[in-house]
């Protein structure tokens, strides 16, 4: 399982630090959520795989986000939560 952080689309309103706090923390200086050991696919766009036991963690962390700034895949890359 992937996680997929568009960064510039948080709105800093930190529900997914509250759900995941092994996968997001608070940058309060940008006001923005930061995806742990993420890597920088893209401008913004960070992802990072899943840890075993972190799977609801991650998933419930996307579906409490306001603004759907964090997507999950599965492993053939189907993404399963928007």
């Amino acid at each position: 399982m992937k996680v997929e952080f568009d960064r510039d689309t948080c709105i800093g309103m930190f529900q997914c630090v509250a759900e995941w706090e092994e996968g997001f923390a608070r940058d309060e200086t940008a006001g923005k959520a930061d995806l742990l050991e993420g890597e920088e696919e893209d401008e913004d766009i960070f992802v990072r795989d899943v840890p075993a036991g972190e799977e609801f963690d991650a998933k419930f962390a996307a579906r409490v986000c306001p603004v759907d700034a964090i997507k999950i895949y599965d492993d053939d890359g189907e993404q399963l939560i928007p």
